[in-house]
């Protein structure tokens, strides 16, 4: 197994379902791929993807449908793609992806979790080297052969294949400029994407003891509850 898979298991992460206001932070991700590529999914990868999403956290279909309107609609604010990065208590890094339309209010925000938590937010590149940028497309598991998946896959980016037992579910890892790639891969072995996505896993993890992890979950919440947040990562194991 490698280091994607390790990562996965041991990452403390609340999933998409458990999140507040899971329809709102997907209706970005919709609202912000049509913005970019179009409102057309059969020739909007992105678009394609986020729409999955939806559909595995049991989005209505209405609530898509308005999400890729306001990618047209001239009165809505654009929403930018903003990345924060900075330290929590401890040493902890923290990678922040941000979709918001003020761009002065989230940044406020962020500055105010860092300084009441005793973390201290840090400039772009700062803590982005302590991670690498990975693409994952989650597939149904129907006892498909890893080892072949994989060698098919291979061409298209894939780097790690692994199966997730309690999901039911196969994972396909690789560079996330090859997000595209894989997702054109699966589609002409005819398999489904259940749900996809962009991690940064971090290339050295910290751990710590009880009350050090609780200072470090505290912040963690803070900016996880912040509507304009929409995925953080951490270096605490």
């Amino acid at each position: 197994m490698g280091r994607a898979f390790e990562y996965r298991k041991a990452r403390k992460f609340k999933r998409w379902a458990a999140m507040a206001k899971t329809f709102t932070r997907i209706g970005k991700e919709i609202t912000i791929a049509a913005k970019e590529g179009g409102p057309d999914p059969e020739a909007n990868t992105r678009l394609r993807a986020a729409i999955q999403n939806a559909k595995t956290a049991n989005m209505p279909k209405d609530n898509v449908e308005r999400a890729i309107k306001k990618a047209t609609d001239k009165d809505q604010g654009d929403y930018k793609e903003l990345v924060y990065e900075g330290y929590g208590p401890h040493g902890i890094a923290i990678i922040i992806e941000t979709a918001t339309d003020n761009p002065t209010r989230t940044v406020g925000n962020i500055r105010s979790y860092f300084n009441k938590c005793n973390g201290s937010l840090g400039t772009s590149g700062s803590v982005e080297f302590l991670f690498d940028h990975k693409c994952y497309l989650r597939i149904a598991d129907a006892g498909q052969d890893l080892e072949e998946l994989e060698l098919e896959l291979i061409d298209y980016g894939a780097e790690e294949v692994f199966r997730e037992e309690e999901e039911k579910q196969i994972v396909i890892y690789g560079e996330f400029t090859n997000f595209g790639n894989l997702q054109k891969g699966l589609e002409e072995l005819g398999l489904e994407i259940v749900n996809s996505g962009f991690e940064r896993i971090p290339t050295i993890t910290k751990s710590l003891n009880e009350e050090q992890t609780a200072e470090v979950d505290k912040l963690l919440e803070r900016i996880e509850e912040d509507d304009d947040v929409q995925n953080v990562f951490h270096t605490m194991v």
